[in-house]
């Protein structure tokens, strides 16, 4: 059986894929079809045995998006080995929380630099072969703070709204070339990141969130592998967000 949204013979790149919803995004990639490329700062024996059962269509491509070099490398060998880049996912992203008045030039820096810098880069570097091809499909993972704000997070929330409005003016630029740049914004998702919460702040989330449970990385996914698709060729410049009703926006 074909899968709903078939991506038989695309290339993809998922940064921040060794975990999380990078992880599951990749997966999800290589389950309707792609050639994924696994994008991680470093290899664990964990990943490198899962890259045995994808049946030939899935690597693990070392990629530090806060290193300008790293980038550069990292897409010219995807693209000397697959020869093209239909998909790009930009998921991996940092948190250094504090309240403004504490908050160190390095700690708002760093995060822009991982959260924001990074998709910039990357996306410049796959649009000439994307053009090229007349398709591509660029989709970034924002979060819903980056649309609402959260106490504490003003360097993350400002690199999750950046990236929205960069999407935005890159999707105007690309449109016509056959390519489409969107944008997924979780709310509260089961990952590494929110299982280390205590659990005061787990309950309290837990009690704003209407459907009564955090997100899986699965549904993150999903929404991914949508707009990856040639059915969502008509969708650009928007966000998703996947938030269980805690922003309706």
């Amino acid at each position: 059986m074909t899968h709903p949204f078939d991506l038989t013979g695309k290339v993809a790149l998922v940064t921040g894929a060794a975990r999380g919803i990078g992880l599951a995004t990749a997966l999800a990639l290589h389950g309707a079809g792609a050639y994924v490329y696994f994008g991680v700062r470093s290899r664990t024996p964990e990943l490198s045995e899962m890259m045995e059962g994808l049946s030939g269509r899935g690597e693990i491509l070392s990629l530090d998006v806060s290193d300008a070099d790293s980038i550069n490398q990292g897409v010219e060998t995807l693209l000397n080995r697959s020869g093209r880049i239909d998909i790009l996912v930009n998921n991996a992203g940092i948190v250094k929380d504090g309240l403004m008045v504490r908050m160190k030039d390095e700690d708002f820096l760093s995060v822009i630099e991982t959260n924001l810098v990074g998709p910039f880069r990357l996306m410049r570097h796959v649009l000439r072969p994307m053009m090229k091809e007349r398709y591509g499909r660029i989709i970034s993972i924002s979060s819903v703070v980056g649309t609402t704000g959260n106490p504490g997070q003003a360097n993350y929330a400002a690199s999750k709204g950046g990236l929205v409005a960069m999407s935005k003016s890159v999707a105007l630029e690309v449109a016509s070339r056959g390519i489409t740049v969107n944008v997924v914004a979780p709310g509260f998702t089961e990952t590494d990141m929110t299982r280390e919460l205590s659990e005061k702040v787990r309950e309290g989330a837990l009690a704003r969130i209407p459907a009564g449970r955090f997100g899986l990385s699965s549904e993150v996914a999903s929404a991914v592998v949508y707009l990856a698709s040639t059915e969502a060729g008509y969708v650009t410049g928007q966000t998703i967000h996947v938030n269980g009703g805690i922003a309706l926006v």
